[in-house]
């Protein structure tokens, strides 16, 4: 009897005690907030009252300001002040021009991710990988992503001067940009290519992504296609519901698409397929690179998780984090980081920024095309399991089913080839110039033509009245990037984008590598089974990942 009443008194004397306690740890951590708070405001007090020389007050807020996102250690947030915004937002808005270059952070430098097809900024020879030192007179090592294309936006017609920082070109690069409206087409072609095999190219994922999709892959199985190779190359992101609308196209109805994770209100979410696929069956392979950011990663990674398609190319850029945009007191914008995306299976798009322990390429080679192409090697990442339990490789970005390069250039032929680069848009101003006379001089030029040394003299001899200093044997080196390049631009003036891509198509290794894959594989099984046995399949990468992870598992715990 008494044992019966005693322990209810026990319990509301635990609760009271411990209520008691959280109380005090509440009230201490209080205190202890409003003590770091009035420790600023005095320290603030001191040196804007006390300092040997005059410092605006406001200045140093500002200077708290970033301070406290510096610590982050994070380049997607960032603090936009009230005019900044107001231009931005005006800007957007309107019928302002641009140059037609997609840039993002990286290395704590303004870098162009890829040009736009077609643009200023392609067109005067601005490639992947450069970073910008100087935009309109301004340095650009103190600016964010935002003020960057705030000053490369502008009325289309005027023009910019920027200089550019390459990799392995010890001085910066200068180009003069004109600006244009910048008009992109999700899908700018659709072909079939041989074996019945359809390709569709995604530039970038704008409103009508999904549509252009939907209508180019329908009208290429009106012709017959077995099969689809979806490039996502360069592509470098855009709308999240549109790359939501692109998946739903070739996984069920109900399947996870991608996953954020916060901790705000609201901040993680799953967004699953909507609808029922409208391509089920249909063997596809993905072409990705380091371009590929974004929405393309999202895509990428929710058909390989699903098991519905072969990656094929090189890692993916590792762009997976949200930013929301907060307005604050004053009228300035907090832009920041408040979730990231995951795939299906849990892996990180993300390649987060100033994470020691995340994994970084060996060494990085030049492509044919000029582009920096990042060599992987066999460094370090996380396994992972597919849906249907295939091996795959975590570790931020999207790691291909088949790692294939692009064709790359020798050491000798990339110093030469580094040494053009530092002629700057000279270069590519003479080479335009020349192809499109080259089209002039032969009205009925067949897709097939071939650029043979007359051609290469003719260019050299162009960049000689120019007054560019090519000396002979750089240029002899250099001479199959010329070549590449002056036959892709001859190609792209004559017969357009598709024509282009065409006239190129014996130099596009991971092309070649997805339409051997498609050769003898009739269905999705058979296609991710033969991935298995491609050279470059980084299955036994994945396998040996997930062998070290289940032997530590079982490893017992000391005691």
């Amino acid at each position: 009897m008494r044992a019966g009443r005693i322990a209810p008194f026990l319990v509301l004397a635990g609760a009271t005690l411990l209520g008691g306690w959280f109380l005090q740890e509440g009230v201490a951590r209080e205190e202890n907030v409003y003590t770091q708070v009035r420790l600023f405001q005095e320290v603030v007090d001191y040196v804007s009252e006390q300092y040997v020389e005059e410092v605006d007050r406001g200045e140093i807020y500002q200077s708290a300001i970033d301070g406290i996102l510096g610590q982050l250690g994070d380049p997607h947030t960032s603090f936009i002040q009230p005019r900044e915004y107001e231009n931005v937002r005006i800007r957007t808005q309107g019928d302002y021009g641009g140059v037609g270059l997609e840039v993002l952070p990286r290395d704590g430098r303004v870098t162009v991710m890829n040009p736009i097809p077609g643009g200023p900024g392609g067109r005067a020879g601005i490639r992947p990988g450069d970073w910008f030192v100087e935009i309109g007179g301004e340095p650009a090592e103190d600016l964010d992503v935002d003020a960057a294309v705030e000053l490369l936006r502008g009325e289309p017609g005027t023009e910019v001067e920027v200089r550019m920082g390459r990799p392995g070109v010890p001085e910066p690069i200068p180009f003069t940009l004109r600006r244009e409206v910048i008009l992109i087409k999700a899908v700018p072609f659709a072909t079939r290519l041989s074996g019945d095999v359809g390709y569709v190219p995604l530039q970038a994922f704008q409103s009508t992504a999904r549509d252009e999709i939907r209508a180019a892959v329908d009208s290429l199985r009106a012709e017959g296609i077995r099969g689809l190779i979806l490039d996502l190359r360069g592509n470098p992101g855009g709308l999240l519901e549109e790359g939501i609308g692109v998946t739903e196209l070739f996984v069920d109805d109900g399947a996870t698409v991608v996953e954020t994770r916060g901790r705000g209100p609201g901040q993680s979410a799953r967004y699953d397929a909507r609808e029922g696929p409208a391509f089920p069956g249909l063997p596809v392979v993905v072409l990705v690179d380091g371009g590929s950011a974004s929405a393309s990663e999202i895509v990428a990674g929710a058909l390989q998780d699903h098991d519905r398609a072969v990656l094929v190319g090189t890692p993916s850029y590792g762009k997976g984090s949200v930013q929301t945009l907060f307005r604050v007191t004053g009228g300035g914008v907090l832009r920041l980081t408040t979730a990231r995306w995951y795939t299906p299976v849990g892996r990180s798009i993300d390649r987060e920024v100033g994470d020691a322990s995340a994994p970084r390429p060996d060494h990085a080679a030049l492509a044919l095309s000029g582009a920096v192409v990042a060599v992987e090697g066999d460094m370090e990442r996380p396994a992972f399991r597919s849906m249907a339990g295939r091996p795959l490789l975590g570790g931020g970005g999207i790691v291909p089913d088949v790692e294939v390069l692009p064709d790359t250039l020798s050491n000798a032929e990339t110093g030469a080839v580094r040494a053009l680069f530092s002629q700057g848009g000279a270069f590519n101003t003479v080479l335009f110039n020349y192809a499109v006379a080259y089209i002039q001089d032969r009205p009925s030029l067949p897709e097939d033509f071939v650029v043979g040394a007359a051609e290469l003299a003719g260019l050299k001899a162009a960049l000689d009245q120019r007054g560019l200093q090519v000396p002979d044997d750089v240029y002899r080196e250099a001479e199959r990037y010329v070549r590449y390049r002056l036959e892709q631009e001859i190609a792209l003036q004559a017969f357009g984008d598709e024509g282009q891509f065409r006239h190129t198509l014996r130099w596009d290794r991971p092309l070649a590598e997805a339409l051997a894959l498609m050769e003898g594989a009739g269905t999705t099984r058979e296609l991710l089974a033969a991935a298995r046995d491609m050279p470059g399949s980084t299955a036994a990468r994945a396998e040996a990942a997930s062998a070290e992870v289940a032997a530590a598992d079982s490893v017992p715990a000391s005691r």
